[in-house]
Formats: structure tokens, sequence, C-alpha cells
């Protein structure tokens, strides 16, 4: 599985920005999905995740009633980002877990199989 991230750029704060996450095959529909964000010099650091149903969905603490995440299609997992905050400034991962239980949600860096490159989004106060 390839995954591709899209979506980022230079935003104000407040403004919402939209990250997709594309993988490359059908395979990818069957896994659960997550964002991970990392800002020069910290580790990276937990967003979100999906379950393969998409029924189960997991934030982390710092974007809990801003981001949201849903699985848009077979192929795509998207991240709505609203209300921005310079600290949200970080190159985001897209990542995928190979593990077919419904129920499952990835949450720490060693749980995804697959990353993306990475999309970098940058708030400016």
């Amino acid at each position: 599985v390839q995954l591709q991230a899209s979506g980022g750029g230079l935003v104000q704060a407040g403004d919402s920005l939209r990250l997709s996450c594309t993988a490359s095959d059908r395979t990818f529909s069957e896994y659960p999905m997550g964002w991970f964000r990392q800002a020069p010099g910290k580790e990276r650091e937990f967003v979100a995740a999906v379950s393969r149903t998409g029924r189960n969905i997991k934030y982390g603490e710092s974007v809990k009633g801003r981001f949201t995440i849903s699985r848009y299609s077979k192929n795509t997992v998207v991240l709505q980002m609203n209300n921005l905050k310079p600290e949200d400034t970080a190159v985001y991962y897209c990542a995928a877990a190979q593990v077919f239980n419904n129920g499952y949600i990835p949450r720490t860096l060693a749980d995804f199989d697959f990353w993306g490159p990475g999309t970098q989004v940058t708030v400016s106060s």
C-alpha cells in the first residue's frame, strides 16, 4: 500500500484546511487509518485515527473539537481541520495499519505499518 497526503498549505489562525490521504490500491479500504503530525524539533504526535469500518474514531487531546477524520471513499481518508492555531503547524502524515479487526483503532507509531510522505501545514498568527 502506498499512501499520498495532500491539501496542506499556509493559512491564518482560525482558518480551515482539509487534508486527504489516498491509497494506491483497494486493500486500503480494509485497514484502519490515522494521521500524525510532526513539528520541527518535536516528536511525531498522534492526531486522529479511524477504524476500518469508519465507526470508531479517536482524536489527540490537542485537536479534539476542531479536527474531524472520516473515510471519504474506499481509498481516501479525510482530515478536516477547523479553527486552526499556530501550534498546529507541522508536517502531517497519514498512515495505515494492517489489522483486520473491525473495531480496532491504532494510536501509536508502532501500531501503523504504512506511511505517506507528509504534507506541510503552516498556520500564521
